[in-house]
Order: C-alpha cells, then sequence, then structure tokens
C-alpha cells in the first residue's frame, strides 16, 4: 500500500511538472510571437493590396473603399472598459470589387451584449480605414453564428469560411482593427488592438510547479508521521 502511495504521488508531481513546464515552452512561444508583431508594427503603413496580403500581418495598414452594410457583423459576448457590448464589423469593398477586408470598426454598449442599432452606425461613400491587420483565422466552428428572428444574426467570432459562405464573396485572409481618430464618428468606439502580452502561461506554470512541491511534501510529511508512529515504543 505504501508503495503503491508513493507511486501516486511520483506520478502526479511528474504530470504537475511536465505540465508547468509546458506553459513555459508556450511562455516563449508567446513572447517570440509578440517580438515578430511588435517588429511588424514598427514597419512604415502599407497600402492593403492583394498581391501583399500574407506579408501584412500585424503591420498598420492602410486601405480605400465602401463599406457593405448589408453584410455586417456584429461580434456578441464582448466588453471594453468593464461594460458589455459588441463589436461591429464591416466589410470593406476594395476599389476593384474583387475581394473585400473585414474591419473591426469599434465597440458599441449594449446592456445584453447582443443587440444593437445598426442603421444609427452609417458611413457613407468612400473611406479610408487605418489600423493594425491581425491574421483572419479558420475556426473548427461556424463562427458561433448566431440566427435571431427578423433576420438578424451575431457571431461569437470571426471564421474566415462562414464569413465568406455568408457573404458570397471572398474576404482577405488579414482583417483591420481601426485605430481610434477624433475625425470619425463616436460611434462605434474605436479600439486599440489586441494587447501584446505574455498572457497567463507563467502564472500556470507556478500553478502546476506549486501543485508538484505540495503534492511531495505532503507525500513526505505524512510518510514522516507513519515513520514517527511505527518506532514509537508500545506500552
Amino acid at each position: 500500500m505504501r508503495m503503491l502511495f508513493l507511486a501516486l504521488i511520483a506520478v502526479t508531481a511528474a504530470v504537475c511538472i511536465r505540465l508547468g513546464l509546458w506553459q513555459l515552452e508556450r511562455l516563449r512561444e508567446r513572447r517570440a510571437e509578440n517580438g515578430v508583431a511588435l517588429a511588424a508594427r514598427a514597419l512604415p503603413e502599407a497600402e492593403l493590396a492583394a498581391a501583399k496580403l500574407a506579408q501584412l500581418a500585424h503591420r498598420r495598414v492602410r486601405a480605400t473603399g465602401s463599406y457593405d452594410r448589408a453584410g455586417e457583423i456584429v461580434l456578441r459576448g464582448q466588453a471594453h472598459r468593464e461594460q458589455p457590448g459588441v463589436f461591429v464589423v464591416t466589410p470593406l469593398r476594395l476599389p476593384d470589387d474583387s475581394l473585400a477586408v473585414l474591419v473591426v470598426r469599434g465597440f458599441v454598449r449594449s446592456p445584453d451584449a447582443v443587440s444593437v442599432d445598426l442603421a444609427a452606425l452609417d458611413e457613407p461613400g468612400a473611406v479610408t480605414v487605418r489600423g493594425i491587420a491581425l491574421p483572419l483565422t479558420e475556426r473548427e466552428d461556424d463562427g458561433g453564428l448566431l440566427e435571431r428572428a427578423g433576420g438578424s444574426a451575431t457571431w461569437k467570432g470571426l471564421d474566415r469560411s462562414a464569413i465568406e459562405a455568408r457573404l458570397g464573396y471572398p474576404v482577405a485572409d488579414v482583417y483591420i482593427v481601426q485605430s481610434p481618430d477624433s475625425a470619425l464618428p463616436d460611434a462605434p468606439r474605436r479600439i486599440e488592438p489586441p494587447a501584446l502580452d505574455d498572457g497567463p502561461h507563467l502564472s500556470y506554470a507556478i500553478q502546476w510547479f506549486a501543485f508538484a512541491v505540495i503534492a511531495l511534501v505532503g507525500a513526505a510529511a505524512l510518510l514522516g508521521r507513519k515513520g514517527s508512529a511505527a518506532r514509537r515504543p508500545v506500552p
């Protein structure tokens, strides 16, 4: 029984240590990715063009076109400065009309983080959008598309294939988070791109290592107490 207990503790500690090392590896990968992104953001602003979209991830970009308000996307369940709301994402049709790029125009406060009056957010005519280009990834689901009564819909996240299927035309493999600008309308509220930080990996690693130490120290204390009891003379 004692050997089984020791084996169980050893396996538990080993698993915790392995998970801690895995989180440290994730931390190194994230820092490397952040370094690449920061270097890209430091480059001069680039004109978004279909010929070099793959080279523009994390770059400051500029794109001119007109918004397709009929294809507007609402990302539900968002928050900004501790207020619930949605992100409004609008396809920007480029001049040759062969491609569109999704633009995260900004945040709109919504008490239920779902409902929003899109009609009040019009920006007609030709527009020039400036912001940070981020990769538009493929998800394993449909982007969390949720159809609502009246034909409106909201999404949980951006999925290129699902969005192209709904829009009926191709979209770029990057999207733009539009930068704040005092010349733009107050709504939607323009937001900064996601922060390039270390994420939770370091804290997770510390937690896993702490679990391993607790398991080993607890086992040593328990075995020591049992050993003392075994050596205690019987009256």
